[in-house]
């Protein structure tokens, strides 16, 4: 089955009663080797390989340009912050769920790439919930993951989309563990502890790597799905 996106339909086939998923993304640097979209580009493979199991599910245009103020002074990137990032996303989902039984969606999935996000998205969902929209965020987690750029995120784009990765430009990073660094990279930048903006080391990076990763996050992507619908509906 093929994933549905709402921005290919009329107004008058959108299906009632549909899951709107929001796919979050960044415009940041990921070193040398990996395009600017990348959390992008992962985010929209989950969701529409997620889209193609569940008929119920309908794919929102993508936020592309979300916070990413850690990678300021990298070129290309983009980042309107986290207190605009999270007023956007609760007009939306106002929009989306003026009231109960009011349009064609009956709730709201925000579908994360970026892990800079996850502050606003949080905010955004925690607010929304006390107006009694039916909202969630699904933040991936990958046991034993680096960073950003790293062999992780590397492996999967080899998987996802394996002409976008720049192979000739691999070279690590930072390799320090995130919670040692974090603070220095909250308030100075990425490019304070890693000036070429990799954290981890994506030498040793493959497709079979990426390929493991993006099942096991699609598995959890699933199950999330399942029980919270199972939860909203009793």
């Amino acid at each position: 089955m093929a994933a549905t996106y709402l921005a290919q339909l009329a107004s008058t086939e959108v299906p009632v009663g549909s899951l709107l998923l929001v796919p979050l993304g960044s415009c940041e640097q990921h070193g040398p080797h990996l395009p600017l979209d990348t959390d992008l580009r992962i985010a929209s493979w989950l969701s529409d390989q997620l889209a193609q199991t569940r008929p119920e599910v309908v794919i929102a245009p993508p936020i592309t340009i979300t916070a990413s103020g850690e990678h300021q002074g990298f070129a290309g990137t983009l980042s309107i912050g986290a207190q605009v990032l999270e007023a956007a996303l609760i007009e939306l989902v106002r929009s989306a769920l003026p009231a109960p039984g009011v349009g064609p969606f009956e709730a709201v999935l925000f579908v994360n790439g970026h892990g800079g996000n996850i502050a606003a998205v949080n905010a955004a969902v925690a607010q929304l919930r006390l107006e009694s929209r039916s909202v969630a965020v699904w933040n991936p987690q990958v046991a034993g993951g680096d960073s950003h750029a790293g062999k992780t995120e590397t492996s999967m784009l080899m998987y996802i989309d394996p002409d976008c990765v720049r192979t000739d430009f691999l070279e690590a990073g930072s390799t320090a563990r995130w919670r040692d660094i974090a603070p220095q990279v909250m308030e100075q930048g990425i490019g304070a502890v890693a000036p070429n903006g990799v954290l981890g080391d994506p030498r040793a990076a493959s497709a079979t790597e990426g390929a493991a990763i993006c099942a096991g996050l699609l598995q959890d992507l699933r199950k999330f799905v399942a029980d919270w619908r199972e939860l909203s509906a009793s």
